[in-house]
C-alpha cells in the first residue's frame, strides 16, 4: 500500500469508529444535550483531528500535516459562523430541542456526502484547469471584503430561501414536527415533516458556506488527501460545537471580520503564488505563514469581542463596526 493509501485507510477507520462512539455512548435519539455533554464531545472530535494531525506528521511528513492543521483551524473557524445560521433554521421552524441532535447528525452526513462530491469535482477542475485557482483567489477576496463590510445573519429568513420555496412546491409538507419523524403519512400519502424540511436545509446551507471554505482550503494546500479530511473532521466536529456555542455564539461580534482577513489573506496568496515562490519563500514556509495568520486572527477577532462586550458595548455597535 502506498503512504496516501495508509493514511485514508487510517482516516476510514478513524471516521466509522468514532462515529458509533458518538452515536452509541455519547448521543441518545430526542434527548437534549446538556453543555457539559456538548464540552464533551467538542474535546473528543477536537482531540481526534489533533491525534490525525499527528499521525499525518509521522506518517506523511510535516508538510501536509501543516496543511492539514491549517485547512482544519480554517474550517473550524467558518463552522463557527454557520452555528448562527443554523440557530435561525431550528428557530424559524419552531423545532424542540430534544430533536436538534439527530437532524443536526443527518443534515451533518449529508453535508458531507456533498462535499466531498463538490471537493472532487473542484480538484479535477484545478488539475485540468489550473488558472480556476486565480478565479477561486478572486472571490476569495470578493467574499471576504463583503464579509468584512457587511452582516447580513439577521436577514436570513430561511423560510423565504429558494430552497424552502422548492420544497413547498414540490413536496407535501405539514407543519409538525411528526411525533419526531421525518416522513409520515397523512391522508393515505407520504407527508413530510418540519424535521425533514430542517435536515435538508441545513445540508443545503452548508454546501453554501462550502462555496467559501473549500477554495480557501485549496488555497492552502492542493492535496486531496488534505482537503478531504480537514473537511471532513471539522464539520463532523460542529453538532457538538452547535450545543456548545449557540448561547454565546452571538457575543463573537468580530469573528466574522476575523474570518475575513484570513480569505483576502489566501485570495491574494492564490492570485500571488507565483511571484511569492519566485521571491525563494518555500512551500513550508508559506505554510508556516498561512497557519500564523488563521490563529492570530481568529483568536484575535474572539478576544476582541469578548474584550468589547466586557466593556459593555452592545452587540448592534459591534457588528456594524
Amino acid at each position: 500500500m502506498t503512504t496516501d493509501q495508509v493514511t485514508y485507510l487510517v482516516f476510514g477507520i478513524v471516521l466509522v469508529l468514532a462515529l458509533v462512539f458518538d452515536l452509541g455512548l455519547l448521543s441518545k435519539k430526542n434527548k437534549k444535550i446538556t453543555i457539559r455533554k456538548a464540552l464533551y464531545q467538542t474535546f473528543f472530535w477536537v482531540a481526534l483531528a489533533l491525534g490525525f494531525f499527528i499521525f499525518m506528521w509521522l506518517q506523511d511528513g510535516q508538510a501536509l500535516a501543516l496543511q492539514y492543521l491549517s485547512g482544519y483551524l480554517m474550517e473550524w473557524s467558518l463552522s463557527i459562523d454557520n452555528i448562527f445560521v443554523f440557530i435561525l433554521i431550528f428557530s424559524a421552524f419552531s423545532v424542540k430541542e430534544k430533536y436538534f441532535g439527530r437532524a443536526l447528525l443527518i443534515g451533518i452526513l449529508m453535508a458531507i456526502v456533498f462535499r466531498v462530491v463538490f471537493i472532487t469535482v473542484g480538484v479535477a477542475l484545478v488539475q485540468q484547469f489550473e488558472w480556476i485557482l486565480y478565479i477561486f483567489g478572486v472571490f476569495l477576496i470578493y467574499t471576504g471584503y463583503k464579509m468584512f463590510t457587511t452582516t447580513g445573519k439577521e436577514e436570513f429568513d430561511p423560510q423565504d430561501t429558494k430552497i424552502y420555496k422548492f420544497l413547498k412546491r414540490f413536496l407535501p409538507l405539514v407543519p409538525h414536527e411528526g411525533g419526531g419523524k421525518y416522513i409520515i403519512r397523512e391522508n393515505n400519502r407520504p407527508a413530510y415533516t418540519t424535521l425533514f424540511v430542517v435536515v435538508i436545509m441545513l445540508a443545503a446551507i452548508d454546501l453554501v458556506f462550502a462555496m467559501d471554505s473549500i477554495p480557501a482550503v485549496m488555497g492552502i494546500s492542493r492535496d486531496r488527501m488534505v482537503i478531504y479530511t480537514s473537511n471532513i473532521f471539522a464539520v463532523l466536529g460542529l453538532r457538538s460545537l452547535f450545543f456548545l456555542l449557540r448561547g454565546a455564539v452571538s457575543r463573537f461580534d468580530y469573528l466574522q471580520q476575523g474570518i475575513a482577513i484570513v480569505l483576502v489573506f489566501i485570495g491574494i496568496k492564490m492570485l500571488g503564488e507565483h511571484w511569492i515562490t519566485q521571491w525563494g519563500i518555500g512551500k513550508n514556509t508559506q505554510v508556516f505563514i498561512s497557519l500564523g495568520v488563521i490563529m492570530v486572527c481568529i483568536a484575535g477577532s474572539v478576544f476582541y469581542s469578548i474584550f468589547m462586550n466586557k466593556k459593555g458595548l452592545p452587540p448592534d455597535v459591534g457588528a456594524d463596526g
